[in-house]
């Protein structure tokens, strides 16, 4: 502290004598103690761990670095390339647009990265981590959008006190900070709306592997943007009706992409706003796909009571989105989207229990969670409206 800072008061910090605690108070000494790491790196018992965290420990240093180098594959679109066969560095540098310098050092930063993998000759081909971006629009579109964020996070301690300009992920992201979403201009949507209808693909057959809808009449899906959750939903249960409600200024793309997939017959467009209109009914099962995580816990509850109120007695409503705590995927929930919100200006990944009571807040029992193939990219809740008023 400066000279003119006024003191700091001490808050009295709760304090534990169990076991437990006494044990943490000690392996933290021991862990930060000089000398003890230096006995471990050379204790060929303990070499291994210390090796491993060193290696998590730089991987969380150079994540950037990382990052962008994947970025440079993509927008070089090596991986595209590479699925038509090995090929040379100076035949990728002319295909790349970059120098054969350039590419060699690039090559080599993605084969580090298991992205593009080494073949005999001194080819190139794809790696394990590259080969399933080929033709991937999904994954690229936010490989590409992470630009806005990493911008946003140059300056990590002035986002977490809301200091200077509003984060760009913030304007990205209008409609859920906007006082009135519903009023939003085209112009101010169209990005968001088609980032989200190109990831779209990559949650979508999760969702229904997971709770198939062949056994509902009609979906109103709230929040569905371009209407891809509601195109796969449509060829996943061909008897299905199908109902999108979003904003205005988005359901024209929602139109236009059911007539082209010949889905105009079955398809019922509304153009509101979910925080103050009164959903479309008619529906008996309503799902909310990637949409609660993006509001706080206020205005998340009031989509969700606007949800049941849409709902007739015993109708089902599916919760999709990527949830805190998710199996094999711990980091993601408050590391990724707890920064990655935060920029947003929006809501906050949930685990299961925080979503379950938000759901019985808004009126809905038997809430149950479905398994998905990969936690990481999203899980599913089905909650269902009491077939009588509850008292």
């Amino acid at each position: 502290m400066g000279a003119a800072d006024p003191p700091v008061a001490l808050v009295p910090q709760p304090q534990s004598d169990g076991w437990l605690a006494r044990w943490c108070a000690w392996r933290d000494r021991l862990l930060t103690s000089p000398e003890f790491q230096r006995r471990a790196a050379r204790n060929w018992f303990l070499r291994p761990l210390v090796r491993r965290r060193a290696r998590a420990l730089f991987d969380l240093v150079a994540g950037f670095v990382y990052s962008q180098v994947l970025l440079g594959c993509v927008r070089v679109r090596a991986f595209e390339i590479l699925a038509e066969g090995p090929q040379s560095a100076a035949v990728l540098a002319r295909r790349f647009g970059v120098p054969l310098e350039g590419t060699e050092r690039l090559l080599a930063a993605a084969a580090a990265l298991q992205l593009v993998e080494p073949r005999d000759g001194g080819l190139y081909g794809l790696g394990r981590l590259g080969a399933p971006l080929v033709g991937n629009d999904a994954l690229t579109s936010m490989i590409e959008h992470h630009a806005v964020l990493y911008a946003d996070l140059r300056d990590p301690l002035a986002l977490l006190r809301g200091e200077g300009e509003a984060p760009a992920l913030s304007r990205y992201w209008a409609y859920a900070t906007a006082d009135a979403p519903g009023t939003l201009a085209r112009d101010q949507v169209d990005v968001y709306s088609a980032l989200m209808s190109a990831s779209q693909p990559l949650v979508a057959q999760q969702v229904l592997d997971a709770y198939p809808l062949q056994g509902h009449r009609r979906l109103l899906d709230v929040g569905g943007g371009q209407g891809r959750f509601l195109i796969a939903a449509g060829q996943h249960a061909p008897g299905l009706g199908l109902m999108l409600f979003d904003l205005p200024a988005v359901v024209a793309s929602a139109t236009a992409a059911f007539a082209a997939h010949g889905l105009s017959d079955r398809a019922k467009v509304f153009g509101g706003d979910f925080t103050r209109d009164v959903l479309p009914q008619g529906a008996d099962i309503v799902s909310l796909v990637r949409v609660i995580y993006d509001h706080p816990d206020e205005r998340a509850l009031a989509i969700l009571r606007a949800a049941h109120a849409a709902l007739p007695p015993g109708g089902t409503l599916l919760l999709a989105e990527p949830m805190a705590g998710a199996p094999g995927a711990p980091r993601m929930g408050d590391a990724y989207f707890g920064m990655y919100l935060l920029a947003m200006r929006g809501g906050r990944a949930r685990a299961v229990d925080a979503l379950a009571a938000l759901l019985r807040t808004a009126g809905f029992e038997d809430v149950r969670e479905r398994p998905t193939p990969i936690p990481l990219q999203v899980g599913v809740i089905v909650a269902q409206k009491p077939q009588r008023a509850q008292a």
